[in-house]
């Protein structure tokens, strides 16, 4: 499949930046490599999308001024109900597609790309989009890592300080017996949009999954976090690229 093949299909590109961040102040444009954080995503998809087919939704006026920067525009300003602690994502990107839909025409797809992917590989989002358009019946492709250790054996800590396993009946399963587990990578999600507009969460979809090299996941959610990506980034991606944003090409 040529790569021009894959955008005869129309794609709606979400990221959903909030300004609000508890742990890292103003984690979304905080500066990793010397570039805000949201750079790093927007300068992949840009090799990939038009402007026209990209919506930063932000509810904060210094995102806005960031991401105008890269010759985006922002065609509308979140709504303070979705820009709550508690708002869930699906809500922001269902929120930006009947913006988009309402505004020019309907899409097919819907891509959700957060702005802490600073590891993003166009190539990754290339290959979600060859499994839902080859997979009639897949509605969401999401990005995912392997747990390295079997989370059948995890535990915790007790309240009275000691520890105790989720699952206790595993104890003496050989780990080659045990099913392979994996997470979200915190990367991106390719849905069809007839899924966004219903209210069913993505997880809850027909799901497959694009893994992503352990090495290339991380997720930003401390200053540990932050000097971990700072050093991967500089291994993976060790110069910025700046913007290219695509010419129509369906």
């Amino acid at each position: 499949m040529q790569i021009e093949r894959l955008y005869r299909k129309k794609i709606l590109v979400v990221v959903p930046a909030r300004g609000g961040s508890k742990r890292i102040h103003k984690k979304n444009i905080r500066k990793i490599n010397n570039h805000p954080m949201i750079y790093w995503p927007l300068s992949v998809i840009s090799e990939l999308f038009e402007t026209k087919q990209t919506i930063v939704s932000t509810d904060c006026d210094e995102i806005m001024s960031v991401v105008l920067e890269t010759g985006l525009e922002i065609p509308f300003r979140r709504p303070v109900e979705l820009s709550g602690d508690f708002t869930i994502t699906n809500e922001v990107i269902r929120h930006a597609l009947q913006w988009y839909e309402k505004t020019f025409h309907k899409v097919d797809i819907v891509i959700t790309i957060y702005p802490t992917a600073v590891l993003l590989s166009k190539n990754d989002i290339i290959e979600a989009i060859k499994t839902i358009n080859s997979d009639e019946h897949c509605d969401t492709v999401m990005s995912a890592a392997r747990y390295q250790y079997p989370i059948q054996r995890a535990v915790y800590e007790h309240a009275n300080g000691y520890a105790k396993m989720f699952n206790p009946e595993y104890y003496a399963a050989r780990s080659q017996d045990l099913l392979p587990a994996s997470h979200d990578a915190g990367q991106f999600y390719v849905t069809r949009a007839a899924i966004i507009r219903t209210e069913k969460p993505f997880i809850e979809t027909n799901l497959k999954l694009q893994f992503i090299e352990a090495d290339r996941v991380i997720d930003i959610d401390n200053q540990e976090d932050f000097e971990i990506a700072e050093t991967k980034l500089k291994f993976f991606k060790p110069s910025f690229k700046g913007f290219h944003w695509r010419k129509k090409t369906y």
